[in-house]
């Protein structure tokens, strides 16, 4: 399976700008550049969607790891702080933060961790970043 996403970028890195597409039309032409990237200008960026995909992607392989044990989420949403840092003359994407708050009826406390902890590893997104990936997960009541 082969899913595929461009970006198109014109001009200089700061007075330039970019927009980027999806295969599915979920994005299209959505704009990003130096602004929304470095400052707190309108568009995207990619650790924004890095983070969105991050999330996405928990969330479904904990969805299925929860399925396995015999468990059905009523909700599971999932937050991830993606972190940009200058790392020596560049930058690099150094941590993934995930924040997870559920209701899984039946659940204990022991499943509920044991289960979000082999989905924060298993999940694709997970073992593609080799930044530190860290998480805070909550079991509603």
């Amino acid at each position: 399976m082969v899913k595929k996403a461009w970006a198109v970028w014109k001009g200089s890195i700061k007075e330039g700008g970019g927009t980027i597409s999806t295969e599915t039309g979920v994005l299209r032409d959505a704009p990003y550049g130096f602004k929304s990237r470095f400052e707190n200008g309108k568009g995207t960026n990619p650790e924004e969607l890095i983070g969105a995909a991050h999330a996405g992607c928990f969330s479904m392989a904990f969805s299925l790891m929860l399925g396995t044990a015999g468990l059905t989420p009523e909700k599971i949403e999932t937050h991830a702080d993606v972190t940009l840092d200058k790392v020596g003359e560049g930058f690099e994407i150094t941590r993934s933060h995930l924040t997870v708050t559920a209701k899984i009826p039946g659940a204990t406390q022991a499943q509920f961790q044991e289960i979000a902890a082999k989905a924060k590893a298993g999940c694709p997104v997970s073992k593609l970043l080799k930044a530190q990936i860290t998480m805070d997960a909550k079991l509603e009541g």
